[in-house]
């Protein structure tokens, strides 16, 4: 049986927006490994429970690999996924940093760095697009 979509309100809208979102280490450095992973993970999850954030986006799903990270995330209109994306590279960067400033140097010792500028956005919902298109076909 399909699950329903639980769709979220503001002032002036109802919205369901999800997104799979997926960024990379800066030249595709293997640097998810053990504590730098598991600080990584932890850092991410703060940074979407921050009070200012919290209600603007959710990290439904993250897991990481070798070399990048992704993430099934569920957001609101006012929050650009550029934003999202921006406050997580960047957060993240200074934290790990913070952490790891013996480490870190040895991988990127020209600049503070951590995350290639790319990035690979997907937006997903619960309906297929061709269930969508017959919908609106339909009138």
């Amino acid at each position: 049986m399909a699950k329903k979509a639980v769709y979220s309100s503001t002032n002036r809208s109802k919205h369901y927006l999800k997104c799979h979102l997926i960024f990379v280490c800066k030249y595709r450095k293997k640097l998810l490994t053990g504590t730098i992973n598991q600080n990584i993970k932890a850092i991410f999850l703060a940074i979407a429970e921050k009070s200012d954030f919290k209600l603007d986006f959710e990290i439904e799903v993250m897991e990481t690999d070798i070399d990048h990270v992704h993430f099934l995330i569920r957001y609101i209109p006012r929050l650009s996924v550029s934003q999202i994306l921006r406050r997580l590279k960047q957060e993240s960067t200074r934290q790990l940093w913070l952490l790891h400033p013996q480490t870190l140097p040895k991988h990127y010792w020209y600049r503070k760095l951590l995350w290639s500028d790319g990035y690979f956005v997907c937006s997903i919902g619960e309906a297929s697009p061709d269930t969508i298109r017959q919908y609106i076909l339909k009138g």
